[in-house]
Order: C-alpha cells, then sequence, then structure tokens
C-alpha cells in the first residue's frame, strides 16, 4: 500500500513511538509513526485490544506524564514534546474525549452552557471570549436547546455531545477522540461526523479519530490507519485502507458500501454508484 506523504508541518507527529505501561515488559505500542497535519482528520481502527486507546492516551501527552509508564521515541503536538508540555499547555494544544461522556463532566455546574463554559474559565479567558467560545461549540454540534439542562440529567447520546462541546470550547490545535459516538444514535452520529468535518475544513483543526463505524470514517476520514498489535499494519487514503481485506482478517467490518458492493459482485450485479450512495446513507 502506498503511505501518503508526511505533511511538512504535522500538528500531531508520533516518531517510533513505543509505549509500556507501569509493571507491564510487553509494549502495548511498538514503534508507531503517525502524523497528523492541519485540517486533516485521520481514523483509527483495529481490533480489540490492538492499542487504540492506549494511542489516543501517548498522542494527548496524558501517557506517560499523567498515568506513568516508560514512553520512547518522540511525541510532538505542534512542535513540541508532548512529555515538556505543561497540564495546562497540553489543554490548549490537544483536546481528549473519551468513550464515556461522563468522566468528562465536572459534575460541579448546574447547567449545559456552565459545563461546556468550565474549561474556557479555568483558562482565565476574558468574559467575551467565554461566551463567544461555547456559543459557537453548542452551535457546531446544534445543542443549543440543551444549554440550560442540568447535565447530569441528559441521555448518554447528549451528554457525550456535551462533553465533546466542551473539548471544542477549548480550541485546541489537535483533537484525539476515543469513539466518540459509541452512544449515539445513527443521527446523533451523523451530526458530530458532519461538525468534525466543518471543524477541520473551516478551522484546520487535526483530527485523530478512533471509530469502530467504518461508515463515519468513510465519510469524514481522509485517511485511515490499522493498528493490529501495537504496531500500524497499515495507513493510507479512507478509500483504500477501507476496502482492504487486511480490515475483515482483524476483525474490522468494512463500511456499509464495500460490503453491499463485495456481495453484489459476487453474485454478479452490476451496481450504478449513485444507487450505491443512496442505498448506504
Amino acid at each position: 500500500m502506498n503511505v501518503p506523504a508526511i505533511p511538512t508541518h504535522p500538528v500531531l507527529a508520533l516518531a517510533g513511538a513505543t509505549y509500556r505501561y507501569p509493571a507491564v515488559r510487553r509494549p502495548a505500542l511498538d514503534g508507531i509513526d503517525l502524523t497528523v497535519g492541519p485540517g486533516e482528520v485521520v481514523g483509527l481502527v483495529g481490533p480489540n485490544e490492538a492499542g487504540k486507546t492506549t494511542l489516543c492516551l501517548v498522542a494527548a501527552g496524558l501517557a506517560p506524564t499523567s498515568i506513568g509508564g516508560k514512553l520512547e521515541g518522540s511525541v510532538q503536538i505542534g512542535g513540541r514534546r508532548t512529555i515538556d508540555l505543561k497540564p495546562y499547555e497540553l489543554a490548549q494544544r490537544v483536546g481528549i474525549l473519551f468513550q464515556n461522556a461522563s468522566t468528562q463532566v465536572s459534575g460541579t455546574v448546574p447547567t449545559v452552557w456552565e459545563e461546556v463554559a468550565f474549561g474556557p474559565r479555568n483558562l482565565g479567558l476574558e468574559m467575551a471570549e467565554i461566551v463567544d467560545r461555547v456559543e459557537r461549540a453548542l452551535a457546531l454540534l446544534r445543542i443549543g436547546p440543551l444549554a440550560a439542562r442540568d447535565p447530569s440529567r441528559l441521555s448518554g447520546g447528549q451528554a457525550q455531545l456535551v462533553a465533546l462541546a466542551s473539548v471544542l470550547a477549548l480550541r485546541p490545535a489537535c483533537l484525539v477522540l476515543d469513539e466518540p459516538t459509541s452512544q449515539l444514535d445513527p443521527a446523533g452520529t451523523r451530526l458530530v461526523g458532519d461538525a468534525l468535518a466543518r471543524l477541520a475544513e473551516e478551522t484546520s483543526t487535526a483530527i485523530l479519530l478512533v471509530e469502530h463505524k467504518t461508515d463515519l470514517l468513510a465519510s469524514v476520514a481522509t485517511r485511515v490507519v490499522l493498528l493490529v498489535a501495537g504496531k500500524v499494519v497499515a495507513d493510507g487514503s479512507s478509500a483504500e485502507i477501507l476496502a482492504a481485506p487486511e480490515l475483515e482478517e482483524n476483525g474490522v467490518e468494512p463500511p456499509s458500501a464495500v460490503r453491499i458492493e463485495r456481495l453484489a459482485s459476487r453474485r454478479g450485479v452490476g451496481l450504478e454508484r449513485d444507487a450505491l450512495e443512496v442505498a448506504t446513507r
């Protein structure tokens, strides 16, 4: 497979990154080379226990800084090594969203609006700037109607969108998202996908997106990386990797368009491209 050219000035850059958890001899990540450029959405797929969440922790600077362990190689955000950045500096450069939104809700404020404002307030920004950031994040995800709601009384999908809005309000140059649509229905998934695409295009935010919903990756990712046993085994355009046989061989379901096309081919049926797009919407 052809590996895409490395961006001249990547926002996120891992070079030979090898990471071991505390008291564990076997590396969870082994020699990872990965870049994400400005305005680029890179999808990350792989089987269970491949190291996808660990890669998110390393890319966001939480490992080894916050959770310990040993990191070899280099991990840089905006040209600076993550291990050299203070927590507040990391928070302004890279935002991370985990699968479980409840782990990222402060639990200290009475409304969604104040929850989204929590991060910017801790940065000591002027009130006008805080208001602008909150309103823009809510509008981008189309959750303005939730602004007055109690964060503890949201559905799982609503909580996930609020957590994402809280990360967006910090306006980091890079977003690391670990299955952000895991608790969302198809409509919510499309909403997040559209928001991420607009964010990358309009603000040049670099996005690393871990997802098992390959239909979402097919619609928003410019590149896809396949991670197996802590190693990158494929890195290419989303169309190339999501149709590669290695995907299913490693337990990752390809997008519905690929599955339909393969089924039709086995049955000797030709599909028009327009009809295929309609069938997979």
